[in-house]
């Protein structure tokens, strides 16, 4: 899909690896003709370990802004579910990069 490109800061084998067994990844940025975002990547796993731990020692949680769950988190299955969001216009309802900077690195 041409419209949504997906990049991955750390774009390593190790990354992959890690990022799949802790089940959680937020080095993921999404580039389309609208605008750059960054989005945080969890399992379910992940996120009702992140739940329980927050929630028992502050006794509250606070989700991420722009997380996306996935099942497995690794680069074949985020693009996968990136695209099936963006066709779904999830990207409308979130905020963009506002970093210009950042925003240069990624060609825009």
């Amino acid at each position: 899909m041409s419209e949504v490109k997906v990049y991955f800061l750390e774009n390593t084998e190790l990354a992959e690896y890690e990022a799949v067994n802790k089940g959680f990844r937020n080095d993921v940025y999404v580039k389309l003709a609208d605008g750059l975002f960054n989005v945080v990547v969890y399992d379910s796993v992940r996120l009702q370990q992140d739940f329980e731990s927050e929630v028992e020692n502050y006794g509250f949680y606070s989700i991420d802004p722009n997380l996306i769950l996935v099942s497995e988190v690794n680069k074949e299955e985020i693009v996968f579910v990136i695209e099936n969001l963006y066709r779904q216009k999830y990207f409308e309802k979130i905020k963009p990069v506002s970093d210009s900077e950042l925003s240069k690195y990624f060609g825009r």
